[in-house]
């Protein structure tokens, strides 16, 4: 019986799900899919800066797994790039963070800064 998968703890979703070509069709061909975790490596490593191992910590799983994931998502992203297909970031195995944990090096996930950002008086006052 196979070990089962880790959740990987994500900090937020993608504000856009679809990226590439204006000019392509979003068939089966011409698709490629990203998972959640493999966006998260990317925004934590390459936005935010973060090591590998950091990277690991941020999102509890092994620094081994993080590098796999990662090299995943490079390619994935070099495909869209190169053939001009369409990248679709969806599913995959992961939590998103409840917001509530202090231990948080991206800056605060982005559900608990939104609360945060927004919990103050609205234009009348309320």
């Amino acid at each position: 019986m196979p070990r089962p998968r880790k959740w990987r703890k994500v900090c937020c979703l993608p504000e856009s799900s679809l990226f590439g070509p204006l000019n392509a069709a979003i068939d089966q061909e011409n698709l490629v899919l990203m998972l959640v975790d493999e966006y998260e490596t990317i925004r934590l490593i390459d936005l935010q800066g973060f090591t590998q191992e950091e990277c690991a910590e941020q999102m509890h799983i092994a620094r081994t797994t993080v590098q796999r994931i990662y090299n995943d998502a490079r390619k994935k992203m070099a495909e869209s790039l190169v053939n001009g297909k369409v990248l679709r970031i969806e599913g995959g195995d992961y939590e998103l963070c409840k917001g509530l944990e202090k231990t948080c090096r991206c800056g605060g996930c982005y559900r608990h800064r939104c609360r945060t950002e927004f919990s103050g008086p609205d234009e009348k006052g309320n």
